[in-house]
């Protein structure tokens, strides 16, 4: 159940707000302690992630799947992704996590009585253990809402593997717009997010910190993130869209529900966001879970049906190699042209109407691709270029590029 959160909703990265530091030498390090290992480096940018180019009345938007933990050599976008970000005027997030509002609506304290009534006895006691095992200091998210204290749990178990809510995907794209000087838009609010985990009732809010605590005491939780770590890394939207089959999460009602309310409930309302931005006369880079991203309730179907023309750019699983990224141009003695429809260039960077395709070689599709099953490898091309999707879409309305 934890994995579908940190797939779909970015609230597992209120670990975030909090400082945990390394109390003990069993302790992970942070994620800035983190970036001095070995191996470690964020010269190159290699791209990653789901990437759709969508288009209508004339003008590009992109949709980006995400995660949101991440690793530090993940921090600096590939090729592909600075590409459509230099194109893209705004960039629209599930949430903005360093917006002074969100970061206080997530860290506001719950009501102490329903905390009292709900973590106590052996919830409770199971609950410190966990706080415990992962290094969190006594008191430091006790007074959260309990959905969320368990959720932040879930965000913290893949530091063991180098995986941070830090380095969220969603969180390094924001950075990198704010650089970029590039208005963020939120198409959610915070309290949207945690309306949809904690569910109808008490109870059912009771059920899923029940059945963290379960993940998180199993261990397993730990082996499903690295997995969907290496799927979304390796651009794998086949093996994502075939998640049921092997994330081990929708076994019980409770778990259905919570997907249901997680991704088919909340995409229509993202698809609304992103459609009205692009009517505006923007260029949107929307970025958000990559599970919104598939079957026939997900963002490229939804968006196809509304009239626009959806193109894979970044689908097809592909060997994931460091690959330096093009030196940042001289600066020009003339004035450096503006991305298209109206972007502004990243910071650093001159930017360059870049063509419509981010990448070249995309085929043309209406909705998600539906890649051949076990999803090929294939080497990874040069930067700044994807690998061709091969994979035949599922049938959506709205228009194709042949």
């Amino acid at each position: 159940m934890r994995i579908l959160r940190i797939l779909a909703a970015p609230l597992c990265g209120i670990a975030f707000l909090f400082t945990f530091g390394a109390a003990q030498a069993a302790c992970p390090p942070s994620a800035i302690a983190s970036l001095e290992k070995p191996g470690v480096a964020m010269r190159n940018g290699v791209d990653r992630g789901v990437l759709w180019r969508i288009e209508r009345d004339g003008r590009t938007s992109w949709l980006y799947g995400t995660i949101h933990i991440g690793r530090g050599d993940w921090v600096r976008p590939g090729p592909t992704i600075q590409k459509a970000l230099t194109q893209s005027d705004t960039v629209a997030l599930e949430l903005d996590m360093r917006d002074e509002a969100t970061a206080r609506a997530m860290a506001r304290p719950a009501d102490p009585e329903l905390l009292a009534r709900m973590l106590s006895g052996e919830r409770a006691r199971r609950l410190e253990r966990q706080n415990s095992e992962a290094c969190v200091p006594p008191g430091s998210l006790s007074k959260l809402q309990p959905i969320l204290q368990v959720t932040a749990l879930a965000g913290l178990v893949g530091r063991a593997d180098g995986l941070y809510p830090e380095f969220g995907v969603d969180e390094t794209l924001a950075v990198a717009a704010r650089n970029g000087n590039k208005p963020i838009v939120a198409l959610e609010n915070a309290q949207d997010q945690l309306k949809v985990l904690t569910g109808n009732s008490e109870a059912e809010e009771a059920e899923q910190v029940d059945a963290a605590l379960d993940e998180l005491e199993s261990g397993k939780l730990r082996g499903q993130i690295k997995e969907l770590a290496d799927v979304w890394a390796r651009s794998d939207a086949a093996r994502l869209a075939r998640y049921s089959e092997w994330c081990d999460c929708l076994n019980t009602p409770a778990e259905q529900r919570l997907l249901k309310r997680l991704l088919d409930d909340r995409n229509p309302n993202l698809a609304d966001g992103i459609e009205r931005l692009h009517a505006s006369g923007k260029g949107v880079f929307a970025a958000v879970g990559a599970l919104h991203m598939i079957g026939p309730q997900g963002l490229p179907t939804l968006m196809a049906a509304r009239g626009f023309t959806v193109t894979p750019v970044l689908t097809n699983a592909q060997e994931q190699t460091a690959q330096p990224m093009p030196a940042l141009a001289a600066p020009s003695p003339s004035p450096a042209p503006r991305a298209a429809r109206g972007g502004k260039a990243v910071k650093g960077q001159r930017a360059k109407a870049a063509p419509a395709a981010a990448a070249r070689g995309g085929k043309s599709a209406k909705a998600a691709p539906a890649a051949p099953r076990g999803g090929a490898r294939a080497p990874a091309k040069a930067a700044g270029k994807a690998a061709p999707s091969k994979a035949p879409a599922p049938a959506a309305k709205g228009k194709v590029r042949r």
